[in-house]
């Protein structure tokens, strides 16, 4: 059995993957529909309509278009879902902050991993834009998979980039685990901002290297010295790095995400799919 054909991880059981009906959620309708198969998983679907109080005020009907374009793609998602026999239930809400609804559906749902898309190199799909792309990522429960439009998630490279916090380990054992269970070659990367923290970012590389050793799995060690968000992409364009792995916001708190860490910067500017992990 290939790696395509695997489930890379052990517990896929409940996906979540949120569209706004754009071609930039296509590749992230794409990839959960390929996990939903390989891993027999539970497909949720969820879309949330930005609420526009402008609407009622002119007294257009736009604001009905747009939820029965919203509904139609829904039902669209869920006949093709049915036809791939995948286990598919939609969700749909109007709020002006998409965020919660999506959070609180993956808790209420036990959901394992939720899959958005990304909006061009400037940011996250239109439904997530600004401060709450990063609180989906700072307050999800769960994994989060952020996929390119024309990104296809494989498994021969793998990126895991780590500053040796506990979301940091955590993203190095989930890249560990799917590289065990899919063949991978594994890459782990610290970046230090200036040559004094040299030093630490070996230090963390070596964590990652003596956790995948007990696994069985050899990994590759880099410490450049930079702008972390601009070294890991640059690698990963570099290196045909299939997926990144990273942890949800490190040691700079959620503050730091939700004014642009690291972590969102890479999001926004790979050309792969980045899995973000939370310890």
């Amino acid at each position: 059995m290939t790696h395509f054909q695997v489930c890379p991880t052990a517990k896929m059981e409940r996906l979540l993957l949120v569209t706004d009906g754009s071609i930039f959620s296509e590749g992230a309708t794409r990839e959960a529909f390929a996990f939903a198969k390989r891993c027999s998983s539970k497909l949720f679907v969820i879309s949330v309509l930005e609420s526009n109080p402008e609407y009622e005020t002119i007294g257009i009907n736009a604001s009905d278009k747009e939820e029965a374009e919203a509904r139609e793609c829904l039902a669209t998602i869920k006949a093709k879902a049915l036809q791939d026999e995948i286990n598919c239930e939609t969700i749909f809400y109007r709020d002006v902050e998409a965020y919660r609804h999506i959070i609180s559906e993956a808790a209420e749902r036990h959901i394992d991993t939720i899959v958005i898309g990304r909006r061009g190199r400037k940011g996250l799909a239109k439904l997530l834009m600004g401060e709450d792309a990063a609180k989906v990522i700072g307050y999800a429960p769960c994994k989060v998979l952020v996929v390119p439009k024309a990104a296809k998630v494989e498994y021969n490279n793998i990126l895991v980039a780590t500053d040796g916090s506990r979301h940091a380990e955590a993203a190095a054992f989930e890249a560990i685990t799917i590289a065990k269970r899919c063949g991978s070659s594994v890459i782990a990367v610290s970046v230090s901002p200036s040559g004094d923290e040299l030093q630490e970012a070996k230090t963390n590389v070596a964590r990652v290297i003596e956790m995948a050793q007990r696994e069985g799995i050899s990994v590759e060690s880099l410490t450049p010295i930079g702008r972390p968000n601009e070294a890991i992409v640059e690698i990963a364009g570099g290196r045909s790095i299939d997926l990144i792995v990273m942890g949800t916001y490190g040691k700079t708190g959620l503050k730091k995400i939700l004014m642009g860490s690291a972590t969102e910067k890479v999001i926004g500017l790979a050309g792969c799919a980045v899995l973000v992990v939370r310890a």
